[in-house]
């Protein structure tokens, strides 16, 4: 899962730095200097990818990645909910609705990946083995 997501987040950096225009048209209008956070945000999604599967920088890497991925949601409901429509995207609820449902999953998957959190996998305590 650690370098599924790791991927995810290099991909996601690349994509932030060479076709920053989607991503400019769903960053609401409250953020400030969106074309510089955009390129800030890709430069910042490679450091959490590799940080992420780097032992040392593994947990502080997956509360960033997961503090991200919060932070970006309100573009997601922009998107949706101003029909902004992007090249190669669908624009109908079929898309919209599961990727919104979704970015709380992100979240958690950063923190697990990273070591963070440990839930579903945490064993009971009546299940563990005893020593």
């Amino acid at each position: 899962m650690r370098w599924a997501m790791a991927i995810l987040f290099a991909a996601a950096g690349y994509a932030h730095l060479a076709a920053p225009a989607p991503f400019l048209a769903i960053t609401p209008d409250w953020v400030p200097f969106a074309p510089k956070l955009i390129a800030v945000t890709g430069l910042c999604e490679w450091a959490g990818a590799v940080a992420l599967v780097t032992q040392p920088l593994r947990k502080a890497a997956g509360f960033a990645l997961a503090l991200y991925s919060l932070c970006v949601w309100p573009a997601n409901f922009k998107h949706a909910f101003e029909g902004i429509d992007i090249a190669g995207l669908p624009s109908s609820w079929w898309y919209h609705a599961p990727r919104l449902a979704l970015q709380p999953v992100i979240v958690w998957w950063a923190l697990f990946a990273s070591g963070i959190v440990d839930w579903p996998a945490r064993q009971s305590r009546d299940s563990r083995p005893q020593p």
